[in-house]
C-alpha cells in the first residue's frame, strides 16, 4: 500500500517508474539527490511512505523468516510446498493454518467454499444479476491462492497450458482465480490423506 501510495506520488510529478522498482535502494538514493524534480511536500510524503515501509519492515521481516522456517520442517507444509507449483513456504504455511485436517470436509467444493472461490449469483424477481466470487471466509486464504494461482503464467508451470486457455477465454484475473480453484482442492486431497498427528505435528 506504501508503496503504491510513493508510485501515485511520483506519477503525479511526472516521474515515471515501474511499482515493482520503487522501493529498490537504486531509486530510494535517485530520489534522495538533487537529479529529481520534486516539491517539498512530496519529498516529504516520499520520505515519510519510506519510513513506514522500513518501520513495518523490522517486524516484517524476522517474522517471515520465522514462517519459512516453520514451513520447511512442518511436514505437511512440506508437503504442500514440495507437490504443487507456485505454492511457496508463506503460501503452505497459510494454506495448514486455515484447512488443517481436512478430514471434516467431504468434499473438494468445500474448501474453495472456505476460500470464498466459489462462484454466487444473486437473483431476485426473476432479475439475474451478473456471477461474482462470494468473498466468503479467510482472506488471507484467498489471497495466497491467487496469487500462487498466477504462477501458472510462468513457463515452467505444468500448469501454464491451462492458465493460457482461460486466460484467452476470459482474462488473466479469471484464469489465476481458476487456478486457485484447482491449488485449493489439490491441496485438500494431500491434507486429507495425512493423519491428524502428522497434519498437526509441531517441528523441533
Amino acid at each position: 500500500m506504501w508503496i503504491q501510495r510513493i508510485h501515485a506520488e511520483l506519477f503525479q510529478h511526472g516521474v515515471s517508474l515501474p511499482v515493482a522498482q520503487v522501493d529498490s535502494r537504486q531509486t530510494r538514493d535517485w530520489l534522495a539527490g538533487d537529479g529529481v524534480a520534486l516539491s517539498a511536500a512530496a519529498r516529504q510524503r516520499v520520505a515519510a511512505g519510506y519510513q513506514v515501509i522500513d518501520t513495518t519492515d523490522a517486524v516484517r521481516l524476522p517474522l517471515k523468516a520465522e514462517l519459512e522456517r516453520f514451513a520447511r520442517h512442518q511436514p505437511a507444509c512440506k508437503a504442500l510446498a514440495g507437490a504443487y507449483f507456485g505454492v511457496g513456504p508463506l503460501t503452505a504455511v497459510v494454506v495448514w493454518a486455515e484447512l488443517g485436517d481436512c478430514r471434516r470436509f467431504s468434499r473438494s467444493m468445500q474448501v474453495v467454499r472456505l476460500a470464498g472461490l466459489d462462484v454466487t449469483v444473486d437473483s431476485s424477481d426473476g432479475h439475474r444479476g451478473p456471477a461474482h466470487l462470494s468473498r466468503q471466509g479467510p482472506e488471507t486464504l484467498r489471497w495466497v491462492l491467487f496469487e500462487a494461482g498466477m504462477a501458472a503464467s510462468r513457463p515452467t508451470s505444468p500448469d501454464r497450458a491451462y492458465y493460457q486457455a482461460v486466460k484467452q477465454a476470459h482474462d488473466g484475473k479469471i484464469a489465476a482465480i481458476a487456478m486457485a480453484r484447482k491449488l485449493v482442492r489439490r491441496c485438500y486431497h494431500t491434507l486429507r490423506e495425512m493423519s491428524p498427528e502428522v497434519v498437526y505435528a509441531m517441528p523441533d
